[in-house]
């Protein structure tokens, strides 16, 4: 499939898909919305994707010059109505993607932007990168999931902080807080990236599925659904392919040769 605001490549088991809306800093229009669902929609036998921005950044939020099922973003409804139909499903399939998402932020991830970076499994950012909620400066509130992913990923305290004061977190400061897996050098990002998400394409993907499904379960669920859900993918996770080589491995003390099955 064709894309005008993204581009998509293989790199081996995985997706590469690069926001491409450069002179924008990447600002997700509505098109690359539903073109960036469409990708993560058709991964084919992708085993990870990698998610980064063309340019200088990452992504700069909403772009709130584009218009949305027949009226600007800003107009009354507009971005309600851009948020139930576009972005927020977007937000959703990617937490939801059953292959590692490993996230390379390259400059501004702001307003959905920096919740569509967050969505990922692992976020890496160049050390320039920063994460920003910069909704109360103009009188709004953050959306996209910003709230819930950022309340527990670093806690209230610094979840308000970065909401209700509107300031940039950079990338060594979101590190320390427990955002981001790891900052990084910025000619590095690429690389560093690439290779943990080639890693994790080399790995046990019905079992990575499942602990991301876990994970998500204990993040609302009491211990006895968590423990119920654990259980239940001990067993899926028991019959694949995979868990088979991975014991005849260590069995046999060498490296294992995962098939993603």
């Amino acid at each position: 499939m064709s894309h005008e605001t993204i581009l998509v490549e293989r790199e081996g088991d995985v997706a590469k898909i690069t926001l491409n809306r450069p002179d924008r800093l990447n600002a997700a229009s509505i098109q690359l919305a539903q073109e960036l669902s469409a990708a993560f929609y058709d991964l084919g036998d992708a085993r990870a994707v990698l998610l980064t921005g063309a340019g200088k950044g990452f992504c700069s939020g909403a772009d709130l010059s584009a218009r949305a099922e027949g009226g600007p973003l800003q107009s009354k409804g507009g971005s309600h109505q851009a948020l139930q139909n576009h972005y927020n499903p977007l937000v959703s399939q990617i937490t939801r993607c059953p292959v590692p998402v490993v996230c390379a932020v390259n400059g501004p991830a702001a307003g959905v932007g920096c919740s569509m970076a967050l969505a990922g499994d692992f976020v890496l950012a160049g050390r320039s990168a920063y994460f920003l909620q910069a909704f109360v400066n103009i009188g709004l509130v953050p959306d996209g999931g910003s709230t819930w992913l950022l309340a527990r990923s670093i806690g209230r305290a610094r979840a308000t902080r970065m909401m209700m004061l509107g300031e940039k977190i950079g990338a060594e400061q979101a590190e320390e807080w427990g955002l981001i897996y790891r900052a990084v050098d910025d000619d590095a990002l690429l690389a560093e990236a690439g290779a943990l998400a080639q890693r994790l394409a080399a790995g046990p993907t019905l079992a990575y599925e499942t602990i991301k499904a876990n994970i998500a379960t204990a993040l609302d669920g009491a211990l006895p659904e968590v423990m119920l859900a654990e259980a239940e993918g001990q067993r899926v996770a028991a019959a694949s392919e995979d868990a088979m080589e991975g014991g005849m491995a260590f069995l046999q003390k060498r490296q294992p040769q995962f098939k993603g099955r």
